[in-house]
């Protein structure tokens, strides 16, 4: 093996570490193979002789790759009403990918991913590095340009903004999937006062649905109103389909045999707490829904 080939498997021994970090960072797959393809060219570029741990080496290229990526994008944001939510990682309901483990691993949902993008790029990059890859603040400070102390404070900061938030779902999926299951059926059968038993009190529900008149709304917050709106879709002619959503309980709907639109669901204590809602029609034709469905 030449030295170019043993570098070759070094790095993609790493691979799902680094996309799992840039995930984090980005949400958005497609960006974060990109990360990961930049952290391969600078690897190569790179004399790592000296190095001493090439996990945490790569692990905080791609976060500051990632962080550019971060900064850049949120520059070129222009102020707006819309909701863009992150890019969800779909599975049949009968388990995970194996090749989405990492992605979905420490309950990542969906619910998780907005609340990050609600946090400064620095104190994501913090959070994200430091609690969720053990990344020491010596080794944080220099990407986000400050000491270790700044840097702790940046995590604790997005330590706490993500704890102020019910995004961690219950651990037990067939659990989560009983609570989903009953929310369908008494969606069905028009029930508003079983879908308030089911809702948590101060339930949110995000949706994202592309170009669509300003009248829809994106964001419903408490029982009363998500159940509202549960009800009203229960008139359309539309398919449930139970598929797992970065690793949690979700529901994959479609209409007339072509996507309709895809939820994620966050349920604590036997209730749900956070509904993401993607019906934006050009994003879900782009993903390979129909093959998940139960058919």
């Amino acid at each position: 093996m030449n030295e170019r080939e043993r570098q070759a498997q070094e790095f993609e021994r790493r691979r799902p570490r680094m996309r799992a970090v840039a995930y984090r960072m980005l949400g958005s797959l497609s960006e974060a193979d990109d990360a990961v393809q930049e952290a391969w060219l600078r690897y190569n570029r790179a004399n790592t002789d000296e190095v001493e741990s090439l996990d945490a080496w790569l692990t905080t290229v791609v976060g500051r790759v990632a962080l550019n990526m971060l900064r850049a994008r949120k520059s070129r944001r222009e102020d707006s009403f819309d909701l863009r939510l992150p890019e969800p990682i779909v599975d049949r309901a009968d388990g995970t990918d194996p090749e989405h483990e990492a992605l979905v691993a420490d309950s990542v949902g969906l619910a998780m991913l907005v609340v990050l993008d609600t946090l400064p790029p620095p104190e994501r990059l913090a959070f994200v590095l430091h609690d969720m890859f053990a990344v020491p603040f010596a080794d944080i400070a220099p990407i986000v340009d400050r000491t270790p102390e700044a840097a702790r404070q940046l995590a604790s900061r997005g330590r706490r903004r993500v704890q102020g938030e019910r995004v961690v779902p219950d651990a037990d999926l067939d659990e989560q999937r009983e609570v989903v299951e009953a929310f369908l059926a008494a969606a069905h059968d028009g029930d508003f006062d079983r879908l308030l038993a089911i809702l948590d009190p101060d339930v949110v529900l995000r949706a994202d649905m592309g170009d669509v008149p300003e009248r829809v709304p994106r964001v419903v917050r408490g029982a009363e109103a998500v159940a509202g709106r549960a009800l009203i879709y229960r008139r359309l002619d539309l398919e449930m389909h139970p598929v797992l959503v970065n690793g949690a309980a979700g529901i994959l709907v479609t209409r007339q045999g072509r996507p309709f639109s895809l939820s994620s669901i966050t349920v604590r204590g036997g209730r749900i707490v956070t509904m993401e809602f993607l019906a934006d029609p050009e994003r879900l034709e782009r993903m390979d829904l129909l093959a998940l469905a139960d058919r």
